[in-house]
């Protein structure tokens, strides 16, 4: 997980590595007080990750070829390999909790791995990890909106505003929650059609619940549904494309 690498190994060793696992290379020299200070911390930031990165030390001294060619000039210098190139970067030494979230642009976090299965628990248990981890918040909230708990849903949901996909299962709850609101079975239908898979359909009913939407509010809260389903599908994708070119004629 941790070693030191010459010029003659760095091919094998950080380039070829890298297309298995996330290769992070510590570039240093003895003289360096900053380097003796970062090293460590590195370290045992990645024996942390359990191997699921690796440390390479390159002491620039005995290998300024793989210095210039990677243009140190000043240490210490760290850079991150994924798949054969340079990913992230960072110079001067750094406190734990920014070597952590270097880490975290690569590499999977606890709360990554625990959001990964989906489950009731192990997203709750994300949370506890990480409160910020929005993917997390995202999966719970769609758990919740499915069993009706549409203000445990919107509580959790209001607190990342920033992410497409949080607000727009948040604007989704408070639309479900005004019961006597216009379109609301049209509402549903497209909600169903979100949640079963069927992107298109869904943004067809919210386009037809728009055109028919008087309330500004509501307008706005359909907005970021449709927002967040763009956010899923790729900014480039075909839907996408055309119901941002609709939504925008409709608001205007």
């Amino acid at each position: 997980m941790i070693g030191d690498v010459s010029e003659q190994e760095f091919q094998a060793k950080v380039i070829e590595r890298s297309k298995q696992v996330p290769v992070v290379v510590d570039f240093w020299a003895e003289w360096c007080g900053p380097c003796r200070t970062l090293g460590p911390a590195l370290e045992d930031a990645v024996r942390k990750r359990g191997g699921e990165v690796e440390l390479a030390k390159v002491d620039t001294d005995a290998n300024q070829t793989i210095a210039r060619e990677f243009g140190i000039q000043s240490i210490p210098a760290v850079k991150a390999f994924k798949d054969g190139k340079v990913v992230a970067e960072f110079i001067g030494a750094q406190p734990p909790a920014a070597i952590e979230s270097f880490l975290n642009e690569f590499v999977p976090s606890e709360a990554d791995r625990l959001a990964e299965s989906g489950d009731e628990d192990s997203l709750r248990k994300a949370l506890e990890v990480d409160p910020r981890h929005a993917p997390s918040a995202v999966g719970l909230g769609r758990i919740l909106l499915a069993r009706g708990e549409t203000e445990q849903a919107l509580e959790l949901l209001r607190a990342f505003p920033n992410d497409f996909i949080a607000d727009g299962l948040a604007a989704r709850a408070e639309l479900s929650a005004t019961e006597n609101g216009s379109g609301a079975d049209e509402l549903q239908t497209a909600f169903a059609a979100w949640d079963g898979g069927d992107p298109g359909d869904a943004l067809e009913k919210l386009q037809a619940v728009l055109a028919s939407e008087q309330d500004s509010e509501r307008k706005d809260q359909l907005r970021r549904v449709m927002v967040a389903i763009f956010t899923e599908l790729g900014a480039d994708h075909p839907l996408a494309r055309e119901h941002r070119r609709r939504l925008a004629a409709a608001l205007n």
